[in-house]
């Protein structure tokens, strides 16, 4: 029976090359996730450990602590001290002192070189013989003067820089012009990451990062002889408690771990989308296997009737899956490795550097790959086979296509509106919950609601299809009438097809009605409560702006109102709260904060403004006094002159003057600054604005255009991506459509022959296959856009709470743009099904049993 089940598969090699081909894309896509994942855990890892090599025991300073009263305590970093004291133990050869943060270079024009959270500025410590081990210079030396810099390679390339120029550099404040004293080379991960490193002299990047005199790391070179264990002993008696010792080899293996848990969500992310891809395959793998065993039934009945038992035949047709299952993963895993080299191609042709390494193909992949292409393809074909050693040997040689019968079908549709409805009312305990208990609920819900809506296909397929009939005779005369009865001739087999391609247009629709939908809430949350002309931030969210900024444009000329929005916080009767500082006199004119009773004007007088939320849940009202507690330990009694309308994103719940703020915190944290023009916004202004600070090309000016085009292009990124990863769903369903009408084609040989003798021409066979699959894809699309919009309606209800002013919108053209491809999908997958119809000799079509 084996052989026989060898020489099967060799018989049909054009239809198992689709089941070969829908297996080999979702076993590629796993095993290029795993490949890609490894390899790049392995070559980061491996990274993170040379950067260590040769240090023993490495400090690390979490900064000032704060006691059980809030009060800050410790020093803000290791000192001088602790450094002389380390390198003053026995065993120890030499201590360098580290202290990093952003440093931006702008290019020829400008702009900034490489991301703005990955663009690097540290100090350059000599250790021995004049050099740093963690930089290898290519040109030139380390900076040794307070005016001197050195670069990255890559970032001197790109900005034509070469030893002596001038670079300009920006940190959080202004820009500063140094000379180039040398380029380097360096395993850092930030410039591996596609940034930049600028190394300042060690002084100067401690008045730029922490404090004079401090460093936020010290990196212990042990002596000949001398453990590392031995050495950490010795040094972790020396330090507060806001400081951290570990060996070199401890911290490289922390880094590995958090490296691999940083890759985790990646591989999660992937894998879920190939599980979908699997899932869709399973659909055609399903149909593939019974078209085959339908078009083989009085083969198989000849061996039930010379010897064979139920049990062989099924075998016999689990063997082929079983051929096609391991030739499917072996193909996967070459694929799949062949993936992972263009994934890392694709992602360096976007600017960001990936460390080399050959792949790495773990026994894990390969056994994932084997067990995965050998289990979903014999899971697939498990239903034919059975249904195959039922079939009593003289029935089966009396009828070469046996329907379902009717009870069957009865039972599939009772099943069906069961599992629908149980998943219908999950989703709906889903919404009634909220939070993301309730999307949890909803999630599992969803899952059963498309399962049985899946099982229920056969009944569905009939009704909505035959409403479509009187419109496709009408258009497209006796073709469509035909096309529309060819669809529902077999509900299962149609069901089955319209269901891989339900399932990717669910998801895509989902994704882009709740994309969009959030994306528009965001963008009038921002831009309805905005009524500055520009917000001024660091490139890249690269962190804090310098409290000059705001102070040098408040000095411009042309400039209207300023007001630099800063992040802080105190402590309310013992709990801590997030505040916003701002400048009173004014914020109105820049954010439109709607006070729902005092006035903003008392935050000039030292008051506090809260939010509407917060209000209502403290019980506060105007005039509550509160007992506050700064980030320096001082105390104050203060009261609320104004409670505002919440402004989730631009205000924190809490709102105080800046002057307030600055006077009980060391370093201000300025996100952004608003500001507003005479005359308003336009390119001169903006101009301006920019000149002002300097050209600086580490901070931002964007418009409100620029910041609705910021949210819309993170939104329309997010969905591409998604779009990309389910485009693999919707090949399998191509294939899948093609398999159907083959099967269809088969069935209706003599049919389509006694057609052509009645004068149904080659073109209209063609198109009657043509509309055949136009109507399969479209029924399958139109249910997924359905169940799709549903699905995000419900997910957008437990989003409304959070989201003030959350409306669903459906974008229209693009479910248009949806089902048009659907009917593309259609039209490519019946030429060859059509060409082969219409290609059929009329006589020999006639004869055909």
């Amino acid at each position: 029976m084996f052989r026989t089940a060898l020489r099967n598969v060799l018989a049909h090699k054009a239809r198992l090359l689709m089941t070969v081909l829908a297996v080999t894309l979702g076993v590629a896509f796993v095993s290029g996730t795993l490949v890609f994942t490894d390899t790049l855990k392995k070559s980061l890892s491996g990274q993170s450990a040379k950067s260590y090599e040769g240090v023993a025991v490495s400090v690390t300073s979490y900064g000032q602590g704060r006691n059980e009263q809030g009060e800050k305590e410790g020093e803000p970093g290791l000192g001088q001290q602790t450094l002389d004291k380390i390198k003053a133990l026995p065993g120890v050869d030499t201590v360098s002192g580290r202290v990093s943060g952003f440093a931006g270079v702008g290019d020829e024009n400008g702009k900034l070189i490489g991301s703005g959270w990955s663009n690097q500025g540290a100090n350059f410590t000599p250790v021995k013989d004049g050099k740093d081990p963690r930089y290898a210079f290519a040109q030139g030396a380390g900076p040794a003067k307070a005016d001197e810099v050195a670069l990255d390679r890559a970032t001197a390339d790109k900005g034509n820089y070469k030893v002596g120029d001038k670079v300009r550099v920006a940190t959080n404040g202004p820009v500063k012009e140094y000379s180039l004293a040398g380029v380097f080379t360096t395993e850092d991960g930030a410039v591996q990451a596609g940034g930049s490193l600028v190394l300042f002299e060690t002084k100067v990047a401690q008045e730029l990062y922490l404090k004079p005199g401090y460093f936020q790391e010290l990196s212990v070179a042990a002596k000949n002889g001398t453990s590392a264990d031995k050495l950490l002993a010795d040094i972790k008696p020396l330090l507060d408690k806001n400081a951290k010792a570990q060996t070199g080899t401890a911290l490289a293996a922390e880094q590995a771990k958090q490296i691999e848990k940083g890759l985790s969500n990646l591989s999660t992310m992937l894998l879920v989308f190939a599980g979908i891809s699997l899932f869709v395959g399973i659909f055609l793998i399903y149909n593939t296997f019974t078209m085959l065993v339908t078009q083989r039934t009085k083969e198989l009945a000849l061996l039930r009737a010379v010897g064979a038992n139920r049990g062989q035949v099924m075998r016999s047709v689990l063997a082929e899956a079983l051929v096609v299952g391991v030739l499917s993963a072996v193909v996967g895993l070459v694929s799949g490795i062949g993936l992972a080299l263009g994934i890392r191609s694709v992602i360096g042709s976007l600017g960001a550097k990936l460390p080399g390494g050959a792949p790495v193909i773990a026994p894990g992949t390969i056994t994932a790959a084997l067990v995965i292409g050998v289990v979903v393809t014999t899971v697939a074909a498990v239903l034919p086979a059975w249904r195959t050693g039922r079939i009593a040997p003289v029935a089966a040689m009396g009828s070469a296509h046996l329907p379902a019968t009717s009870k069957s079908l009865l039972v599939r549709n009772i099943l069906g509106s069961i599992i629908s409805l149980g998943g219908i009312g999950l989703v709906f305990l889903g919404v009634s919950t909220g939070g993301n208990t309730g999307r949890m609920t909803m999630g599992g819900g969803a899952f059963f609601m498309l399962i049985g809506m899946i099982v229920l296909l056969p009944l569905l397929s009939k009704p909505v299809i035959g409403a479509v009939r009187p419109l496709l005779q009408k258009v497209f005369g006796v073709p469509g009438k035909l096309a529309a009865q060819n669809a529902v001739r077999n509900p299962r087999r149609t069901a089955v097809t319209a269901a891989s391609l339900a399932i990717g247009l669910t998801l895509v629709t989902t994704l882009s009605v709740l994309g969009i939908t959030v994306g528009k809430v965001v963008d009038r949350m921002s831009t309805e409560k905005l009524k500055a002309d520009y917000r001024v931030s660091m490139s890249s969210d690269a962190g804090s702006l310098d409290k000059s900024v705001a102070e040098t444009l408040a000095k411009a000329p042309g400039i209207k109102a300023v007001s630099p929005q800063s992040a802080g916080y105190f402590l309310v009767d013992g709990d801590f709260r997030a505040a916003s500082g701002v400048n009173p006199a004014t914020i109105g004119q820049l954010l439109n904060i709607e006070v729902l009773s005092g006035s903003l004007d008392s935050l000039a007088q030292g008051d506090v403004a809260v939010a509407e939320k917060t209000a209502t849940k403290q019980k506060f009202t105007v005039g509550t006094a509160l007992k506050l507690k700064y980030d320096d330990g001082k105390e104050a009694s203060v009261k609320i002159g104004a409670i505002y309308k919440d402004m989730e994103g631009l205000l924190s719940p809490y709102i105080i003057d800046n002057k307030i703020l600055s006077e009980h915190s060391e370093d201000m944290y300025i996100p952004e600054v608003y500001v507003n023009v005479d005359g308003g916004a336009s390119k001169a202004a903006q101009q301006k604005v920019v000149d002002a600070l300097g050209k600086n090309p580490a901070i931002t000016v964007a418009t409100q255009q620029d910041m609705r085009n910021e949210m819309g292009g993170m939104i329309n990124t997010m969905l591409n991506i998604m779009y990309g990863l389910l485009g693999m769903a919707l090949v399998i369903s191509v294939l899948g459509v093609v398999n159907t009408l083959a099967m269809s084609v088969f069935e209706r040989t003599q049919e389509i022959g006694m057609l052509r003798a009645i004068g149904l021409d080659r073109s209209r066979v063609k198109n009657m296959i043509r509309l055949e699959a136009v109507v399969i894809s479209l029924f399958g699309a139109v249910l997924g856009v359905v169940i799709g919009i549903f699905l995000a309606w419900a997910v957008g209800s437990t989003l409304a709470k959070a989201m003030p002013g959350y409306e669903l919108i459906l974008p229209w053209d693009r479910i248009g743009i949806f089902l048009l491809l659907a009917a593309v999908v259609g039209v490519l997958a019946a030429m060859w099904p059509a060409r082969s119809a219409a290609r059929l000799n009329m006589l020999t079509a006639i004869k055909t049993e």
